[in-house]
């Protein structure tokens, strides 16, 4: 019922056009039907001798027009069936991408990239061949089954059509085991695709530290048992399905065998006409196909009830970041004054807290500095003002306003934020740059560029800012790519802007121009820098010293120094590394 729920909505959407190519299909089976009647009467009519030939022609030419019926009935039922199908994996994959965009990023920690992305391709598919083939299917033989019975019954012998579909009753029963087995199977098989899709995705994603470690040999050998893995889950339905078709081929077979010795008996007694004989042959000829059609209705529907559990256990789950119902809409553009109070945050499962009574206050126009060692809670600290995660009530201000009150459109259009991993995008620079400023102009482009010190590297690419950069910025170095970040941070002109290690594989001189640029351009706006270089943090307002989600130390450069306690030791073993890289230079 789960199922039928998701799916109904699309239904409900695209149902007239259901209707419509069901009448189209219910014209098609009517004129099919009607086509060995009329054969009858030829034959009864050549054989009797009282047909000349102007009644030949005649009928040929209904039975010509039937046929010009089916053509153009089967045009509209595929354009409106399939058609139809076809728009709902559009709706369908439209809305599971807007769901998943919605969705906390503890969902995207929990599930592989590869699984995302088998439901998106295999599943979407296999839903989509349920809704359009499928129906088509199951429709069509109902409705050919009802037709061709009854033309049996009525134009031929009562007897004879009974003899001849009691064997096929065994199909109904095989049919109910079949379809149990196959949901179960293809619902393996399934799964076995979405491992594959992610051994493959982060195979390639990795291919530089494969080739780097020379594992090509060990990455093969794991793929092959994958590999393996997923043949043995189709085997086990493509068995499935030779073991039952034969079985639906034997069961026809003997109908039609009945059909042909009852049915010669009946005619050589003279209660049935030859013509008559001959149009029941063609009528069992029709009733192959629904017999036929039953189980592959059975198999597709199994496989798409399968595929759409899968999709639907994405729809099922639940953002755990959303709008309260507390937020006050008229709050658009934000200040940039942030205070924390006692922060402290504990992530889902985990043992003790990433950060632990925090307590600062940052006004406007001011550059907070965080520094500590890995796994101190830099980041953590930067994902809860992008209220990434939840925090309790009151521990996070912004403008005075708790981050319940603020809207998380609101709270990330004005937060400009540069993470550690320096995201790309396989589009042009000039499209990363803009990318959270869609409509800014090719001058604002260079301007941000220029800023973020990217600008000359950009002119010496093959084709300046229309150049492709690549799966993940993939052209580029890790310098560019962070600068062409910070450029897109720069672009978007946020109130509050957050660099979080953003400057690691920039060279000192060039981290001087970009925060000389940073502090120009930035002067009335809240700038967070988290980094691991004195060097980077020394001119800000503030500096923050984390030790294991605590506050070890706060205040400026050089009041921090006179403390000779974690940041001074950190200084001193900077400048140490400084020196002995200069006297490495110099020899």
């Amino acid at each position: 019922m789960k199922n039928i729920k998701l799916i109904g909505k699309y239904f409900a959407r695209y149902g007239w056009k259901y209707v419509l190519g069901i009448l189209a299909l219910y014209v098609v089976d009517a004129f099919n039907v009607y086509i060995p009647e009329y054969t009858g009467v030829i034959t009864d009519g050549l054989a009797q001798g009282s047909m000349d030939l102007h009644g030949v022609i005649r009928n040929a030419l209904i039975i010509l027009g039937l046929g010009a019926g089916i053509a153009v009935g089967r045009f509209f039922w595929r354009f409106f069936i399939f058609g139809s199908a076809r728009e709902i994996e559009r709706d369908l994959r439209n809305d599971m991408f807007a769901h998943l965009e919605k969705l906390s990023s503890r969902y995207f920690t929990e599930h592989k990239t590869g699984d995302l992305m088998a439901h998106f391709t295999n599943d979407l598919g296999t839903v989509r061949m349920t809704l359009g083939p499928t129906v088509v299917t199951a429709f069509d033989a109902t409705v050919m089954l009802i037709l061709v019975l009854v033309e049996m019954i009525r134009y031929v012998d009562l007897r004879l059509t009974l003899v001849a579909v009691l064997p096929m009753v065994l199909i109904a029963v095989g049919d109910l085991l079949y379809g149990k087995a196959m949901h179960k199977r293809f619902l393996a098989k399934q799964d076995a695709f979405s491992l594959l899709t992610d051994q493959v995705q982060e195979g390639f994603s990795g291919i530089r530290v494969i080739k780097s470690f020379v594992q090509e040999r060990k990455e093969l050998a794991a793929f092959a048992v994958t590999n393996r893995f997923y043949q043995e889950k189709n085997l086990k339905v493509v068995r499935m399905q030779a073991l039952f078709m034969p079985l639906l081929d034997l069961i026809v077979g003997v109908s039609g065998l009945i059909a042909l010795l009852y049915g010669g008996y009946l005619t050589i007694a003279g209660e049935i006409t030859v013509g008559r004989f001959v149009a029941f042959q063609q009528l069992i000829a029709m009733l192959v196909w629904p017999m036929m059609a039953a189980g592959e209705c059975i198999a597709q529907g199994s496989q798409g009830m399968a595929s759409l559990k899968r999709i639907r256990r994405i729809f099922e789950e639940v953002p755990e970041i959303v709008d309260d119902e507390r937020v006050h809409s008229e709050i658009g553009r934000l200040d940039g004054e942030i205070e924390l109070r006692n922060l402290t945050f504990t992530y889902p499962g985990a043992n003790s807290p990433a950060l632990c009574g925090i307590n600062v206050r940052i006004g406007r126009g001011e550059t907070l500095a965080i520094i500590g060692r890995t796994g101190s809670g830099k980041t953590t600290l930067a994902n809860l003002l992008l209220h990434l995660y939840h925090t309790e009530e009151g521990m996070v201000r912004i403008d005075g306003h708790l981050l319940a009150e603020i809207s998380l459109h609101t709270l990330r259009s004005n937060i400009a934020y540069v993470p550690q991993d320096s995201f790309l995008f396989s589009d042009t620079v000039a499209a990363n740059i803009a990318f959270g400023h869609p409509t800014a102009s090719r001058e604002a482009i260079v301007e941000a560029a220029k800023a973020a010190c990217v600008h000359d590297n950009i002119l010496d690419f093959p084709m300046q800012y229309e150049t492709v950069v690549g799966e993940r910025g993939v052209t580029l170095s890790g310098g560019q790519k962070q600068r062409c970040s910070i450029a897109r941070a720069l672009l978007k002109d946020a109130p509050i802007l957050i660099l979080d290690d953003a400057l690691s594989a920039v060279d000192t001189d060039t981290e001087e121009r970009i925060l000389q640029n940073l502090s120009r351009l930035r002067a009335d706006k809240t700038t967070i820098i988290i980094a691991h270089r004195v060097s980077t943090i020394q001119h800000a307002d503030h500096i923050l010293v984390l030790e294991e989600g605590r506050v070890a130390e706060y205040g400026t450069h050089d009041e921090l120094l006179a403390l000779n306690g974690i940041y001074r030791d950190i200084y001193d073993r900077q400048q140490l590394e400084a020196s002995l890289n200069e006297e490495g230079g110099a020899d």
